[in-house]
């Protein structure tokens, strides 16, 4: 919530970096919010006591944010590619307004990548009523037959590998011509910080994020190892909370600009 109010607060925290890290903040604050309800469903499986809705929200919402993270980090990582490789072009490009519209666009497309979650999931009956075990929040037997799951993990697939490779091109490029510069210049030892605490987050992303996305795609680990997921969504919600403490960390204008929003609010 600090990380938001940094950039609401602070007229020049503003820029398309800061952008782009506040908008994923919001990504990170839902995904935190649904933690007592993951929580809830490891402790008691079943029955789901919440309701058909709430149980393809929380899975939408999940897929969603996923997404909507994998894609900003991408585009953030493109923008800073143009500022230190085309700075020129960037200056021309790269506007508030223009990415407050590549914020929008990025989230709509998390929004349509993960609305196919809402007809796979849904609370079915597992052990039979009889046995009185109630329903569980899960994906469908639908959702198998149709061909959907199937579908969904290529789909989720190519959000962790195309951005996976894009960010593995981009950042050789910009270290390659950040190494070939000279330091002397104030401008690119900025763009040689922003870029350092850029591949960190990136770094630290895959590492949370890639036993979940094994998790998710291979329902044999899934059934061999309850530990594994268990290793995997604790991961995955680490993620959406060590980013501010990166942001503190590596960036002295953050640190500033947080100390004072939150002195203003105590």
């Amino acid at each position: 919530m600090l990380t938001i109010l940094v950039v609401l607060l602070r007229p020049h925290m503003r820029s398309s970096t800061y952008l782009y890290l506040s908008s994923m903040a919001v990504s990170d604050l839902l995904i935190l919010l649904l933690l007592p309800l993951d929580l809830y469903k490891l402790w008691r499986p079943r029955p789901w006591p919440f309701g058909d809705l709430a149980c393809k929200l929380t899975m939408f919402l999940s897929e969603c944010c996923t997404f909507s993270t994998i894609l900003h980090i991408t585009f953030l990582s493109l923008e800073r590619y143009l500022a230190v490789c085309w700075p020129i072009t960037a200056k021309t490009l790269v506007t508030r307004r223009r990415t407050k519209t590549v914020i929008g666009c990025l989230w709509l497309g998390a929004v349509v990548s993960a609305a196919p979650v809402l007809m796979m999931v849904g609370v079915e009956e597992v052990g039979g009523e009889e046995l009185g075990m109630g329903g569980e929040c899960r994906c469908t037997d639908y959702a198998v037959s149709s061909g959907l799951l199937s579908a969904m993990m290529i789909l989720s697939n190519l959000y962790f590998l195309v951005p996976l490779s894009i960010l593995g091109v981009v950042y050789s490029l910009i270290g390659r011509t950040l190494w070939l510069r000279p330091q002397s210049s104030r401008k690119d030892q900025t763009h040689r910080h922003t870029v350092k605490m850029l591949a960190v987050i990136v770094l630290v992303f895959i590492l949370c994020w890639l036993p979940t996305h094994t998790d998710t795609h291979s329902y044999i680990l899934y059934y061999l190892s309850q530990y594994f997921n268990l290793v995997s969504s604790v991961l995955f919600y680490l993620s959406a909370a060590v980013n501010p403490l990166l942001y503190n960390l590596m960036s002295a204008r953050y640190r500033h600009a947080h100390f004072f929003c939150t002195v203003c609010h105590i």
